[in-house]
C-alpha cells in the first residue's frame, strides 16, 4: 500500500497485521483508490477533509499528498489510531493531520472544537461492509452541521450494497464500481428550512 500522487508520491505506508487470518482493517485497494482520486480532480485542492472510519488513514493522507489543506482521521480502533499516527509520520503531514479515537456507532465524532472554519468539503466515509453503518452516518452529515455547501461526500461500501440516493440536504451524484468495493458520491447542497 503506497501513496499514489502527490507530494508524498511512492511513499510506502504500514498496512494492518492478521488476527487469525482474518484482518481487522480493511484499505482500500490501491487501484480503487486511484479511480477515486482521478473522479475527485481538483476538488480535493485545498479541501479541508474528514475521514471517517480512517483505518490506515490513506484516504485522507493521499488527500493530503494531492493537495488537501488539512484531514482530520477518525476511528474507533486502537490498531487503527496507531496505523494512522505512524503512517502520518512517513508522509510528513503531521502539521495538516488530526487524529481522533472515537465510537462511530451513533455519531460521526466531530465537535465544533475540530471543525475548521467554514466546515469540511470533502468527507470519505468507509464503514465496516455489510452494516447500517454507512446509512446512518450518511443521515447525520445530510443534516449538515460540520459541511461547507458543495461538499462532496465519499461512501465506499460493498458493491453490492445499496446507499439512499437522497439523505437530508445530501444527493448521491454518480455511482462507481471497482470488484467488490463500490463508491457513492453525494453533494451537500445547504437550503435554509422555511
Amino acid at each position: 500500500m503506497r501513496i499514489i500522487a502527490g507530494t508524498a508520491r511512492g511513499r510506502k505506508l504500514v498496512s494492518p497485521g492478521s488476527k487469525g487470518g482474518k484482518n481487522e482493517i480493511r484499505p482500500t485497494a490501491d487501484r480503487a483508490r486511484e479511480a477515486l482520486f482521478n473522479i475527485l480532480g481538483n476538488a480535493v485542492r485545498d479541501a479541508r477533509v474528514l475521514d471517517l472510519f480512517s483505518g490506515t488513514g490513506a484516504l485522507g493522507l493521499e488527500a493530503l499528498s494531492r493537495g488537501a489543506f488539512s484531514s482530520l482521521f477518525i476511528d474507533n480502533s486502537p490498531t487503527a489510531i496507531g496505523l494512522i499516527r505512524k503512517n502520518i509520520d512517513l508522509t510528513g503531514f503531521s502539521g495538516k493531520a488530526e487524529v481522533l479515537q472515537r465510537d462511530l456507532a451513533r455519531n460521526c465524532g466531530v465537535d465544533n472544537s475540530n471543525v475548521p472554519d467554514g466546515g469540511f468539503s470533502l468527507v470519505f466515509l468507509d464503514p465496516p461492509y455489510r452494516t447500517r453503518l454507512a446509512e446512518n452516518l450518511l443521515d447525520i452529515l445530510g443534516e449538515g452541521v460540520f459541511l461547507k455547501s458543495g461538499c462532496i461526500v465519499v461512501a465506499e461500501s460493498d458493491s453490492g450494497d445499496s446507499l439512499p440516493d437522497k439523505t437530508g440536504m445530501l444527493e448521491c451524484y454518480d455511482k462507481r464500481q471497482y470488484g467488490e468495493t463500490g463508491f457513492w458520491f453525494y453533494l451537500f447542497s445547504y437550503k435554509e428550512i422555511k
